[in-house]
């Protein structure tokens, strides 16, 4: 599983999940903090469809840690001030540039989440859908 994917999962799924896969690399691995969690602000760019160009809608505020194992450097980073989930972040991804042995396993949790977090996302979009207006069905009938 690519990192983007990974990270998307951990932050969108149920928070239990980093920390304890964070917790079991901590277990049997040597876990430097690099960097301490710290809040920063990051530019936001979009692309603008019309001329295909960038677009800075504004600053975001982030939460960024760096982790090391076996000389391998993690970061983790996450919208909003939540420095935990950030150092766990971190942890996870230098865990799996190191390709500690733990890092298989949670593969299969990992999948199972995603399929999780899928399904709440389709719920919400389903929820969402129900409201939207048909504008097909609102068709003037000019009487005569």
């Amino acid at each position: 599983m690519e990192r983007r994917m990974r990270t998307e999962i951990l932050i969108r799924g149920e928070r239990g999940l980093a920390a304890r896969l964070a917790a079991q690399a901590r277990e049997t691995e040597l876990v430097e903090e690099v960097e301490a969690p710290n809040e920063g602000l990051v530019m936001l760019k979009l692309r603008e469809t019309a001329r295909n160009g960038l677009f800075y809608l504004g600053e975001v505020l982030v939460t960024e840690a760096k982790a090391m194992i076996r000389g391998r450097i993690g970061l983790g980073m996450v919208r909003g001030s939540e420095p935990q989930l950030a150092r766990d972040l971190a942890v996870i991804d230098a865990a799996y540039m190191a390709a500690i042995p733990q890092t298989v396993a949670w593969e299969a949790l990992l999948v199972e989440e995603a399929t999780r977090v899928e399904k709440a996302r389709a719920a919400a979009d389903a929820i969402s859908l129900s409201t939207k207006v048909d504008f097909h069905s609102m068709d003037r009938t000019v009487q005569q």
